[in-house]
């Protein structure tokens, strides 16, 4: 499958800039034995939508018809943490929501965003796609919620400034950067010296515009649609933080349905993710073309001394701490040794 680039980029926005109430992308089969409500925060065109009406598709004609996932996007059953609720309470069988917001019900789902851990994307999969992502779905099942098996991709997240490019950690030091509202995120920038400030997405831009904050961290395609660039120089890869969806089900829910077709919609689900990491690849490539094209000047960083500075500031100590030992270890048996 191939998508435009406009179509795309207009597609990456993040949730919290994302409204509207529409259909879902999914008609209601009128005489489906089990029908579904897959509940997500993307708009229709996101790779993780398109992916999701194929695999629908795909899923009732295997089932013949008896089973029936309704695709509700762009957070048509209400936010992230009402619709977590939802899908706790059975309201929702499916949502996909991301380990950082997830970790307020199950604190571990939120380790894959540890600060400068990793490398590149084979160093993700071979995480999350093995023993430390095993390790998450086991901590998410205690919340009586099943995760399928193959976590979807939201990317890297990289640093944009209006003053100066960052090289590496010094340059942190008095910061003012523009983060979201996560005990993780304040955490990290505050250990390299910065002055991070809570800010709510859609209070970005002018408080970007108004030097509330001299920068601000997102993925590549949000820093596109949100059009940072025209209040923004610089572009500093720093790939300070990785993010994905994990694809959730209501255990009641999941549990009632017949083996045969819990293996059909899992085996379709695992498999959708795996094309849409490859759908946001090739976006996250035309993205950077996009706003290089815009006047904002690219760097990237070398990640060691970033990695030194939060050990020595006791970061990485801090956060073993909170997840436990066990899950510090798978994630260092991926990454290599932190603290």
């Amino acid at each position: 499958m191939s998508f435009s680039r406009r179509s795309l980029l207009k597609a990456t926005a993040a949730s919290a800039v994302i409204g509207g109430v529409g259909a879902p992308l999914v008609a209601r089969a009128q005489q489906a034995e089990f029908s579904y409500k897959f509940a997500n925060n993307l708009p229709d065109s996101h790779p993780l939508n398109i992916r999701a009406k194929e695999m629908s598709a795909a899923i009732k004609t295997e089932t013949d018809g008896r089973f029936d996932l309704q695709v509700f996007p762009n957070s048509q059953l209400g936010s992230d943490t009402d619709t977590l609720s939802q899908l706790r309470s059975g309201g929702v069988e499916f949502f996909t929501l991301s380990g950082l917001i997830l970790a307020t019900l199950v604190p571990a789902a939120s380790i894959n965003g540890m600060g400068f851990v990793f490398p590149d994307y084979p160093t993700v999969w071979k995480a999350m796609d093995g023993d430390l992502g095993t390790y998450v779905r086991k901590e998410v099942a205690k919340a009586n919620i099943v995760a399928m098996e193959k976590i979807w991709d939201n990317g890297f997240r990289q640093t944009t400034s209006s003053t100066k490019p960052i090289t590496g950690p010094d340059d942190y030091k008095g910061f003012k950067i523009r983060v979201p509202v996560s005990p993780l995120w304040t955490s990290m920038f505050k250990a390299f010296d910065a002055a991070p400030a809570s800010i709510n997405l859609s209070e970005v831009y002018s408080a970007l515009q108004t030097k509330i904050v001299e920068g601000q961290e997102n993925p590549l395609a949000l820093i596109s649609t949100a059009k940072f660039y025209e209040v923004q120089k610089y572009c500093s890869l720093t790939n300070h933080m990785w993010d994905g969806y994990w694809f959730l089900a209501n255990r009641r829910a999941w549990e009632a349905l017949p083996d045969d077709i819990r293996t059909i919609v899992s085996n379709n689900v695992n498999g959708a993710a795996l094309k849409a990491r490859e759908d946001t690849a090739k976006l996250n490539a035309t993205v950077r073309d996009e706003l290089a094209s815009q006047g904002l000047a690219f760097n990237q960083p070398d990640a060691a001394p970033f990695r030194e500075k939060l050990r020595s500031a006791g970061f990485y100590s801090e956060w073993k701490g909170k997840y436990g030992e066990e899950a510090w270890s798978l994630l260092e048996k991926a990454v290599g040794k932190l603290s």
